[in-house]
């Protein structure tokens, strides 16, 4: 099964893929981005109807995951319309319901009335994603869960001992969504009087990352320097007690699937579906920033009971398998569709076994 995704590069597209031995799906390498470093996969060629007719001869399934922030309804009618042009089944998975980079939805929403409608199958990564899908557009994704962040061989090793209580918020580079100012803010109140509890913010050494470090004040440990590479972000998450998700709006978060990997439990805001990805705490939002209230009391919780929500890896790896499987299921029965003439929509879920 030759399938064209838009990205192949990504991590999250490389995970959904089997962990070892022969792979039934061979994914299209992303084209060359004129101009762009050779890892760059945005903008994606792939997007381009000219591609579709070119290429078509070259894949049997279109799946599409992220890359059309940009586009246009219109260039995405054009995709649609190249693709059946040429036979070839769209499978889409539903990441992002509300587009993170984005303040005004309305423009994510108007690509999604697009490729919803369009696509052979649904795909998405929570129940919850699938019931506000089913109620927004009439149509019930597959249900397949995130694959594991954290490889097995990392996630196995023991959180170190450490005294105290830290929690963490981490800027980056302050994404549309994110409010880490506001966020730490909060938690510098919520820590006051709890003994041996600190706040540390991370910012990138960028420029919007230089002006939320300079927005906030000497009562949290600030550490500024560039992206971590993936051992020293798996090392920085197991040095915080609770990581907190800075963010306004948003659907799902591979950051949360790391967190659980390793073993650091997780505050999120109570928006999209965050709390099906995995065991985490919430508190609200208001509309200055987050609810002081519901924050404090979820930060002062997990200070007492110390929660250890950490999937085991066994499972990991075993879901990695099931969502391998799902995949090929969905590739097979819309490739198969397509040959036939019909597309006909058949249910299938691969669920995470609870674990931590």
């Amino acid at each position: 099964m030759r399938v064209a995704s838009v990205p192949a590069g990504h991590p999250y597209v490389q995970g959904i893929a089997r962990p070892e031995g022969p792979d039934p799906v061979v994914r299209l390498p992303d084209p060359p981005v004129p101009g762009a470093r050779p890892e760059q996969w945005w903008p994606p060629p792939m997007l381009e109807p000219a591609w579709v007719r070119a290429h078509a001869a070259e894949f049997d399934v279109f799946h599409l995951h992220f890359g059309f922030d940009d586009r246009s309804p219109a260039e995405l009618r054009a995709l649609v319309a190249a693709l059946a042009g040429v036979g070839r089944p769209l499978v889409l998975t539903l990441h992002d319901l509300r587009n993170p980079h984005h303040v005004d939805p309305a423009p994510h929403t108007a690509a999604l009335d697009v490729l919803v409608p369009a696509a052979a199958e649904l795909i998405t990564l929570t129940s919850g994603a699938a019931d506000e899908v089913s109620r927004r557009w009439g149509r019930r994704p597959v249900v397949i869960a995130h694959p594991a962040v954290v490889p097995p061989w990392r996630a196995r090793v023991a959180r170190p001992e450490r005294v105290g209580f830290t929690v963490g918020v981490h800027a980056k580079s302050v994404r549309t969504n994110s409010d880490p100012v506001g966020v730490a803010r909060a938690l510098v109140e919520a820590v006051r009087g709890l003994p041996g509890a600190r706040v540390r913010v991370d910012v990138h050494d960028d420029g919007r990352g230089r002006a939320a470090a300079a927005a906030l004040g000497p009562e949290v440990d600030l550490r500024s320097h560039p992206p971590f590479s993936d051992e020293e972000l798996w090392d920085y998450l197991q040095e915080l007690d609770l990581s907190v998700l800075p963010y306004r709006w948003g659907t799902h978060s591979g950051w949360l699937e790391t967190c659980h990997d390793l073993g650091t439990a997780v505050l999120a805001p109570a928006v999209g579906h965050y709390a099906d990805q995995a065991p985490c705490l919430t508190h609200r939002l208001a509309a200055e920033g987050p609810d002081p209230v519901s924050l404090t009391a979820a930060v002062r919780w997990a200070y007492r009971e110390r929660p250890r929500w950490r999937a085991d890896p066994e499972d990991r790896e075993r879901q990695r398998w099931a969502i391998a499987a799902a995949h090929e299921e969905v590739y097979a029965r819309v490739a198969g569709d397509a040959a036939a003439g019909a597309h006909r929509a058949v249910p299938a879920v691969a669920r995470r076994e609870a674990a931590g």
